[in-house]
This record gives structure tokens, C-alpha cells and sequence, in this order.
């Protein structure tokens, strides 16, 4: 599995698709909402929440249509499943791959991000324990969206209209855990919920995603 998992990042690294095309996204986004909807450190500080869970909710989609592709086309992922590591293994390192290559840079970049927006100071704690917690449910649905559409020609469209219904959960819980952060309220609630999310995803999708790539594989 470890072997597997280091393959996996080399391999998002070198083919564009890792940690520096999130990032870049992720900073595109939130440098350009002030522009958009104007300089008022008021405004941008109450739209901040959402705008940075947006942001790396698109983010992460970028990269989602690389994760079975390339393994796909080398002939590696029928190699995978006649190995001894499970294909439900097989998928949750692959969303474990994503997340390191993905979320965790995006959540390590949130808060330099936040000032930007003008996220009040109360929320950065929880801007950082919301996006610790929910981008793993992000990488692991988004995982089980690309089983769906591997070996389908020019995919990504169908895996971001497939996935990101599904992602509206963590997406609304995320947010409202930092918007009552910054208004001074208890997020627990909502960080609870999104904790539940992302259990619920990691202890049901590899099983999904296993049998989604069982008839792909046929």
C-alpha cells in the first residue's frame, strides 16, 4: 500500500495534475472575487466563507479525472486488480493521494488566502479544522466519481456533472462552520456533521468504487 501510495504522488507530480495546479486555481479564484464584487471589507469579510470553500471544492475537481486515467491507459489498473491488495485498498490510496496532493495544500494555503478576503480573525482556526476534515470526503467522493467515468473519452464533464451533486454536503456544512466561527457562535455542529460526512464517505465509497471498477475492468 505505501509503495502504491508513493507511485501515486510521483505520478501526480510529473503529470501536471498535483498539488501546484490546485494551488494556482485556488489563488486565481480568491484574488479575483474582489474585483468582482468590489473592495468593501465588510462584504468580502461575510462572503469569505463561502468563497473559500468554493474555491477549493473547484479545485479539487480539477485533478479528479487523473486519478484511475493514466493507470487506465498503461494497462496498470488490470494489473491492480489481480494483485493482492484489493481493489478497495486500491481506491482509498488513490484518495489518499489526491487529498496529499490536493487538500492539504489547499488547506495549508486557506488561511494566507482568508486575509485576502478579509475573513475575520475568529475564523481561521475553524476555516483550517473544517477544510482538515472535509477535504478527505472531497478526495474520496471525487475518487468514486472517477471509477464511474474511467476509460470514457474526454470524461472530466460527466465527472464534475456526476460529482458535484454530491459534494453540496461537505460544501454547506464546511462553509457554516466557518461563518459561525467568524460570527463568534458554536460551530460544532456543523463541524460534527461534516466529521460524519467524511467517516460515512471513507466507510462506504472504496467498496462503491471497487465495484464500479470490477465492471469497468470486464
Amino acid at each position: 500500500m505505501i509503495a502504491l501510495l508513493l507511485r501515486d504522488l510521483r505520478l501526480a507530480v510529473r503529470a501536471g495534475g498535483g498539488f501546484g495546479l490546485g494551488l494556482a486555481f485556488f489563488l486565481i479564484v480568491v484574488v479575483l472575487v474582489p474585483f468582482g464584487v468590489g473592495p468593501e471589507t465588510a462584504l468580502l469579510s461575510g462572503i469569505a466563507p463561502g468563497i473559500l470553500w468554493v474555491a477549493a471544492l473547484l479545485a479539487a475537481l480539477l485533478s479528479l479525472d487523473r486519478i484511475f486515467a493514466l493507470d487506465y491507459e498503461d494497462g496498470s489498473l488490470a494489473l491492480l486488480s489481480t494483485a493482492p491488495l484489493p481493489l478497495e485498498g486500491v481506491g482509498l490510496i488513490k484518495a489518499l493521494a489526491h487529498w496529499i496532493t490536493t487538500g492539504l495544500p489547499l488547506t495549508i494555503a486557506a488561511p494566507a488566502l482568508g486575509f485576502l478576503l478579509s475573513l475575520a480573525q475568529e475564523a481561521y482556526t475553524y476555516l483550517l479544522l473544517s477544510l482538515l476534515i472535509g477535504t478527505p470526503a472531497l478526495s474520496m467522493i471525487g475518487t468514486f466519481g472517477a471509477a464511474l467515468t474511467v476509460g470514457l473519452r474526454r470524461g472530466g464533464l460527466l465527472l464534475s456533472l456526476l460529482v458535484l451533486p454530491l459534494y453540496i454536503p461537505t460544501l454547506i456544512f464546511g462553509a457554516e462552520a466557518v461563518r459561525r466561527g467568524a460570527d463568534g457562535l458554536d460551530p460544532t455542529g456543523a463541524l460534527l456533521l461534516l466529521t460524519a460526512l467524511t467517516a460515512g464517505s471513507f466507510a462506504i465509497l472504496p467498496f462503491a468504487t471497487a465495484a464500479v471498477l470490477r465492471i469497468n475492468l470486464r
